[in-house]
């Protein structure tokens, strides 16, 4: 059984990578741009077709993939050349990687939704009694947390996270009869109550039915609650509360899919486990492919900018070999931080089998 899901999980990951190159194909061909090639895959080709002036491969080694477009490290005296293009256009070509890899992430979460018999909401639905946070001048049955401390509250759960991360005192906005309600410095902890042995804050949360509308509701705030994920995650590295040890590349990634799979009751609860994490990787992608890192999208559109500002500022146009020299070099690192992840992974597995 493990053979199938390490299987679907090399699938998924190929996939989002191959979207994610489709997503800068499309918005280059849309934008007029000449592209040299669309790979999917790295490595030999296992099979490529010349059609037009642009090569299609599927190359052997299922992870990552690439789109070459005419000038888009140098310069190039082709009219369709990416250097040549408008800045609008080559920011949304950049952009595009990231944005199809979201939105898959929302569409995979949205099917896995499909079926869902109803949504847990961050709505008071009742209070226990003797609950000294139900009053008028305090929460009341109806409200829907928005957010707490100025973090938006997407989930259910988030509320008693954020409630236990800060403190007894906080900023909480409700949804209360279609608009706002702040209550500042409202004073919450949990508090025990007859015939429970946990302290709890004292009160339940109702069930939001699973209409259309519903669906794509929560399958957008489960989306952007991946987001908040990733930047937390990324937060804790640059702050030293994780270390580059236990970053994950495509190995691990295909490992903790796999096991994720396998640690599930069933099949079918193994293959909703394996692409709910798989969107959760989409929104990943995104998120990381946009970092202000060269060699990464996010690098390419943050130099763009500068580069534009510069030019804009000395009416000189730079040579965009420059640029990519930049590239090359934040290029070399990555790959360098790629190897020493890949075999961090290898020597984890092997060791914990």
């Amino acid at each position: 059984m493990s053979i199938l899901y390490i299987a679907i999980a090399i699938l998924i990951f190929g996939l989002l990578i191959a979207v994610h190159e489709l997503g800068h194909f499309t918005a280059a061909k849309l934008s007029g741009v000449k592209v040299l090639e669309f790979s999917v895959g790295m490595g030999p080709a296992i099979f490529k077709k010349q059609k037009g002036e642009t090569l299609y491969a599927l190359r052997c080694i299922p992870f990552g993939g690439f789109c070459a477009m005419e000038g888009e490290d140098g310069g190039s005296d082709d009219p369709r050349s990416f250097a040549n293009q408008a800045i609008w256009k080559r920011l949304i070509i950049l952009a595009a990687g990231s944005c199809m890899n979201f939105l898959t992430g929302f569409l995979i979460v949205l099917i896995l939704f499909s079926n869902a018999g109803g949504f847990r909401a961050p709505t008071i639905a009742s209070f226990m009694e003797g609950c000294p946070y139900e009053s008028d001048s305090g929460l009341q049955v109806g409200d829907r947390f928005r957010s707490i401390d100025g973090r938006r509250v997407w989930q259910y759960y988030d509320v008693a996270d954020f409630l236990a991360a800060g403190g007894e005192d906080h900023d909480i906005v409700v949804i209360r009869d279609g608009h706002r309600v702040k209550l500042e410095d409202f004073h919450m902890v949990r508090i025990s109550y007859e015939g429970y042995e946990n302290k709890m804050y004292g009160f339940t949360f109702g069930l939001d039915e699973p209409t259309l509308g519903n669906k794509l509701r929560y399958a957008g705030a489960t989306t952007m609650e991946f987001v908040r994920m990733v930047w937390d995650a990324l937060g804790q590295l640059v702050g030293g509360k994780v270390s580059v040890n236990d970053l994950s590349g495509p190995v691990g990634i295909v490992d903790m899919m796999a096991e994720t799979g396998e640690q599930a009751e069933s099949v079918s609860d193994g293959l909703y486990s394996i692409f709910y994490l798989g969107a959760f990787i989409a929104v990943n992608l995104a998120v990381m492919n946009m970092l202000p890192i060269p060699a990464l999208d996010g690098g390419r559109v943050f130099l763009l900018l500068i580069t534009a500002l510069i030019e804009l500022i000395t009416r000189k146009k730079l040579d965009p070999k420059y640029e990519g020299y930049i590239h090359a070099a934040g290029m070399v690192l990555l790959l360098a931080l790629m190897a020493y992840v890949m075999f961090h992974d290898i020597f984890r597995i092997v060791t914990k089998t």
